[in-house]
């Protein structure tokens, strides 16, 4: 492989990197996704947390009860927010639920400005959650 090949691939790393955050922050589009995103990995979360100005991460696993009594308000606050919601199940990113301390689930991470903001643990209501919410877009 020449040191042309090398220059070629890391500008088509660079692109798809260009082009995730691009769809994690929304751009090209007239809002935020109206759906929560799956995140997968510690490097898509951190793309996706400098991308947004508001995020609220709920930290779950399927086999949870409360999480699934959770899970239609987040998908609701996806739809109905500027905010961008993201879904991280802790079974697959124990790496991620350790680097925030998640020691309960679910566990709700509000980020503002690529910082965490605020910290919500087991389950909450829609009240509660678009409130915190609503302070930060605010901000």
């Amino acid at each position: 492989m020449t040191e042309g090949d090398d220059s070629g691939l890391d500008e088509v790393r660079e692109r798809r990197r260009e082009e995730r955050i691009d769809e994690l922050s929304g751009e090209g589009a007239s809002a935020t996704p109206d759906t929560p995103v799956q995140i997968d990995g510690p490097d898509a979360f951190d793309e996706a947390i400098a991308a947004n100005d508001v995020v609220l991460v709920d930290f779950y696993a399927d086999w949870c009860g409360p999480c699934k009594m959770v899970a239609p308000i987040v998908e609701e606050l996806a739809a109905e927010t500027d905010a961008t919601v993201l879904k991280v199940d802790v079974d697959a990113n124990q790496q991620l639920a350790g680097q925030y301390s998640v020691q309960s689930i679910p566990t709700l991470l509000f980020f503002a400005d690529g910082e965490l903001a605020e910290r919500q643990v087991g389950a909450a209501d829609k009240g509660t959650l678009s409130g915190t919410l609503d302070q930060l877009l605010a901000a």
